[in-house]
């Protein structure tokens, strides 16, 4: 099958691509995530993903565009549907490249990290396939999860520290208990 594969970033690529190219898939990469903040972030996943594809001669369809205030628009008061709203986001601007390209199928490599919400990912895609007419392509690439990040590390790569919106940097170095000892008269 011809498939589109969108990509969050590099690391998260390796395992999926080669899965998919072992079973004998032709793959394109679509990097797409108008999510990740800051804009320095953005531009060290976009070049080390595009880095790597170069090396694995994996064509790549590259949205450049750093569309955070549409994503931050959309999550705005709804901060606790946030990944669900930026997972559609992104499977649906995939789906439709996917659609334009006359791929047989799209997927992506959310898939493959343990701490994404994979069940919500998953019913988000199905129901996507069926709205634009291009198959989501399921599998559940976990098992790779820390092959990829071996490679990764040997490959030199960046690696990422949090999702990648506002809030998951957030969640990932700001500590609760220094926002407590800081409330109660600390510096």
């Amino acid at each position: 099958m011809k498939i589109l594969l969108h990509v969050c970033c590099g690391p998260c690529s390796i395992y999926p691509v080669e899965t998919l190219r072992q079973a004998g898939h032709e793959i394109r990469g679509y990097f797409y995530n108008p999510n990740i903040h800051p804009y320095t972030e953005f531009t060290k996943r976009l070049e080390t993903f595009t880095n790597y594809a170069q090396k694995i001669e994996l064509p790549v369809i590259l949205d450049e565009q750093y569309a955070l205030e549409e994503f931050l628009r959309s999550v705005v008061f709804r901060e606790g549907e946030r990944c669900r709203i930026c997972y559609s986001s992104r499977l649906k601007k995939a789906a439709q490249i996917a659609k334009q390209g006359k791929f047989d199928a799209f997927t992506t490599t959310l898939l493959v990290s343990p701490f994404q919400k994979h069940e919500l990912i998953k019913e988000i895609a199905s129901s996507i396939a069926i709205e634009t007419e291009v198959p989501f392509y399921y599998e559940d690439f976990r098992a790779g999860f820390k092959e990829g990040v071996l490679k990764s590390k040997e490959e030199k790569m960046y690696r990422q520290q949090y999702c990648g919106c506002i809030f998951s940097e957030k969640e990932r170095y700001y500590s609760r208990k220094r926002a407590k000892r800081n409330s109660v008269g600390g510096c």
